[in-house]
């Protein structure tokens, strides 16, 4: 995922149901038990299963994220204030804040390049939505999401 991945709890909660098969695996439960009291995929216990029986539990620890965030918690605060700013003052002809706007802004304002779908992880991870009336609400676009 471009610009972040996993929230570092997110990320300590998957290690801690991979630690919880590999105590299973060590207690001889199969992979369909187990993922179905994790809850994950059997698919996922297989690989795990793998690894384990290769290296012990080593394998099935956290490296931590996969990338950093383009934009950090810092950066983003201050992204947060550009769309309360009326859409026409950034130059655009009506009042609509799309993600491809918002693409546009962390451009201009902080020189990181985002695809529309980053964007859209990034104010998600960040707990942006239509549902949340406190913020200016986002318009969110499917096609452009799906485009890319």
């Amino acid at each position: 995922m471009q610009g972040g991945g996993l929230t570092d709890e997110r990320r300590a909660f998957r290690e801690k149901l991979r630690m919880e098969a590999a105590e299973r695996f060590r207690q001889g439960d199969e992979n369909p038990i187990i993922a179905h009291d994790l809850p994950v995929s059997v698919r996922s216990v297989q690989q795990w299963r793998r690894a384990w029986s290769q290296n012990g539990s080593r394998p099935l620890a956290s490296r931590g994220p996969a990338s950093l965030p383009l934009l950090r918690d810092e950066l983003f605060a201050g992204l947060e204030r550009e769309p309360a700013k009326e859409p026409v003052a950034h130059g655009w002809p009506d009042q609509t804040c799309t993600l491809s706007r918002i693409k546009t802004l962390i451009g201009r304002r902080f020189h990181k390049s985002y695809t529309v779908q980053g964007v859209a992880a990034l104010l998600k991870r960040h707990g942006w939505s239509r549902q949340v009336p406190a913020r200016r609400a986002i318009e969110w676009d499917e096609n452009l999401v799906a485009a890319g």
